[in-house]
């Protein structure tokens, strides 16, 4: 190829110019992905993948939104099982009054003093009905509405459901109970009583195993979501050490070009030398 000594063209500053350019894109997408930590920031990097990835964090926040709401689904039905759990553990007790009550040796001192702890025993498993709220939401309670929880479970429209448990009903129901004579508290132990305990039993049974549905659900989707976070990983993240490595090598080459333009500039220069 024929060389042209010219000072108005200069061939070889054109090359030098045009490598130290793409030098120069190349350490500005480096620099970008070490910085960011990513390969893929925009659509301008590879269009294709940046729309996959999209979509894939849109589906990690669904669901991030679904596991937000069994969550919540969970401290309802955890606090209602503690609301449960207190009244069953206070059976015990109101039991043990039931029966002094249905003794006929006792006096009616004695027996008043029994009614009183009765009723008592019974107005703090009221209180722990009243107490059962989370979020706004009571599942020991159905005297209004039913307070059935249906929760998402999955993208796909699948629910789970904590179920009310009717406890007020059945509580006030032995509160009422006529404990005034032996055979009186002898027919509340048949009735009310064994009622009450029977629907507590089966509350702390349905509740339990609702609930633990609802943990089975969350561990599941925590699983699925931290999958998909390592698929969205191998689409979108930079091998930061082998961008390291070839950041390095592109500034030395960054340093060559430059040093090679500054030669190509001088080229005209030596013309000078021809008419001395």
């Amino acid at each position: 190829m024929a060389v042209q000594n010219s000072i108005n063209t200069n061939p070889a500053s054109f090359v030098a110019l045009r490598n130290l350019n793409s030098v120069n894109r190349t350490l500005d997408t480096i620099q970008n992905r070490v910085s960011t930590g990513l390969k893929v920031t925009g659509a301008l990097d590879d269009a294709s993948n940046f729309a996959i990835a999209q979509g894939i964090r849109g589906e990690l926040k669904a669901i991030g939104a679904v596991t937000q709401g069994l969550n919540n689904a969970k401290g309802i039905g955890k606090v209602a099982i503690a609301g449960t759990t207190g009244i069953s553990d206070l059976l015990q007790t109101v039991r043990q009054k039931l029966t002094e009550l249905s003794n006929e040796g006792i006096t009616t001192q004695q027996r008043d003093i029994l009614t009183t702890d009765f009723n008592q025993l019974l107005s703090q498993a009221a209180n722990f009905i009243d107490n059962a709220v989370f979020n706004g939401v009571n599942l020991l309670d159905t005297t209004n509405a039913s307070p059935d929880v249906n929760t998402l479970s999955n993208l796909t429209g699948g629910t789970l459901t904590l179920t009310g448990q009717d406890l007020r009903t059945t509580t006030l129901s032995l509160a009422a109970g006529d404990v005034s004579s032996a055979t009186n508290a002898q027919g509340v132990i048949a009735n009310e009583y064994a009622n009450l305990e029977s629907v507590v039993n089966a509350a702390l049974g349905s509740l339990g195993a609702e609930v633990r549905a609802l943990e089975l659900q969350t561990s599941f989707l925590e699983q699925i979501s931290d999958a998909t976070e390592e698929g969205l990983g191998n689409i979108v993240d930079a091998d930061l050490a082998r961008e390291s490595a070839r950041l390095t090598s592109k500034q030395v080459q960054q340093q060559l070009s430059i040093q090679t333009l500054g030669i190509a500039n001088q080229r005209p220069q030596t013309l000078l030398g021809l008419f001395g």
